[in-house]
């Protein structure tokens, strides 16, 4: 009975010691799962303190040293498009005041200016074909400025440019009357009517003449004197200009008005060579162009089918005058030949302002472009 109680109280202690020991191994556990998620924590803690340390210099790095060297928004823009255009000779000797293009045009930071001095700062130098057809060597001598664009300018026919050979590689920018220019500016151009535009009278009741015709360059050689002396033999044609009638008032505008026909013969025949002849002195003063130029197709490019009349269009001078007198007796056939009006108004172009003033611009649109002219004689010539 006495070892019978001694082994059960044995057990009991063991039992104990053994509840003991489990009870404290369980006790432990979380002491040490506390203890790892702390120390991961840590971890955790350092890598992002360190990740934002490293942001925070790369973030000064990319700083201005100095607040004044930091260029605003404005100042950026302003950079990019700002342009000083020279002109390295004014196109035959022409003394007129150099143009605001902001007022002018509405083009803005840019500035035309004339001192040679300007040419290490200019980015682009306007050179005129007249005048570096007789003064070669008087091209810029200075070293060029890498980012400084030429540009070769010439409102001439190829008939009365000079030679352009040795002008390949010289120029950046091309600027002419020619389609295909860098800088395209013809003579004259239709632009569609505003809606609040008034529509010019097309009455021609004080239209009392039949033909006439402006000449200044007269030289007997030329196809349109040649064409004109046989055409007089059938009709009227009333001449201006230095050694025939004087203008009325002196004024283009004001002599053609009184006219039903003006013959817009161009002194030689060239692709896209339409000068003024058709623009102001014909359609600006509301008489009936009948052209003398490029050919038909090339005409209509520029303007409406039924808005001139062709001489190739006609056998030959007589059949051409035939065709003006049958217009002169039937209103409603001739007043076709002024429908444009009702669609469009004339532009002519102010030479020299309006060609400088887009210059700056294409220098403007072009400023990250960089390209050199290799073959002006050949695209101006074909």
């Amino acid at each position: 009975m006495d070892s019978q109680s001694k082994w059960t109280d044995d057990k009991s202690h063991l039992d104990t010691q053994r509840r003991e020991r489990v009870s404290s191994a369980y006790r432990k556990k979380p002491c040490r799962l506390v203890f790892l998620f702390l120390r991961s924590y840590r971890w955790v803690f350092a890598l992002a303190f360190g990740y934002a340390i490293l942001v925070f210099v790369l973030s000064l790095m990319n700083l201005p040293t100095s607040g004044l060297d930091a260029p605003t928004h404005s100042e950026l823009r302003i950079d990019d498009t700002r342009v000083t255009l020279l002109i390295w000779w004014r196109p035959f000797g022409n003394r007129d005041p150099l143009p605001n293009c902001a007022v002018r045009y509405g083009i803005l930071d840019c500035t035309v200016t004339t001192k040679r001095s300007a040419y290490p700062r200019a980015d682009a130098v306007i050179i005129h074909q007249r005048e570096l057809m007789l003064n070669w060597n008087a091209l810029p001598r200075a070293p060029r400025p890498p980012s400084q664009k030429w540009i070769w300018m010439n409102f001439e026919s190829p008939s009365h440019s000079g030679s352009l050979i040795g002008l390949d590689g010289v120029f950046n920018l091309t600027m002419s009357y020619r389609r295909g220019s860098d800088v395209f500016l013809p003579y004259g151009y239709l632009q569609p009517r505003r809606g609040d535009e008034d529509t010019p009278q097309m009455s021609v009741q004080h239209r009392r003449g039949m033909v006439a015709w402006i000449v200044s360059n007269w030289n007997e050689q030329h196809e349109r004197v040649r064409f004109y002396r046989t055409l007089r033999r059938y009709v009227r044609v009333d001449v201006f200009g230095r050694a025939a009638r004087d203008l009325i008032s002196d004024s283009v505008v004001r002599t053609v008005s009184r006219y039903k026909f003006y013959l817009a013969f161009e002194n030689s025949l060239h692709t896209d060579y339409i000068t003024e002849k058709l623009w102001r002195n014909a359609l600006l003063s509301g008489a009936v162009p009948v052209v003398l130029g490029p050919s038909r197709e090339n005409y209509e490019l520029f303007l409406p089918a039924d808005a001139f009349i062709h001489v190739k269009d006609f056998s030959g001078p007589r059949a051409l005058a035939a065709y003006l007198k049958h217009l002169d007796r039937n209103y409603s056939l001739y007043r076709r030949y002024l429908n444009w009006m009702s669609h469009y108004s004339v532009h002519v172009t102010s030479f020299w302002e309006e060609h400088y003033c887009m210059a700056c611009r294409a220098v403007q649109a072009s400023r990250h472009q960089h390209k050199t002219v290799s073959d002006i004689a050949l695209w101006f010539k074909s």
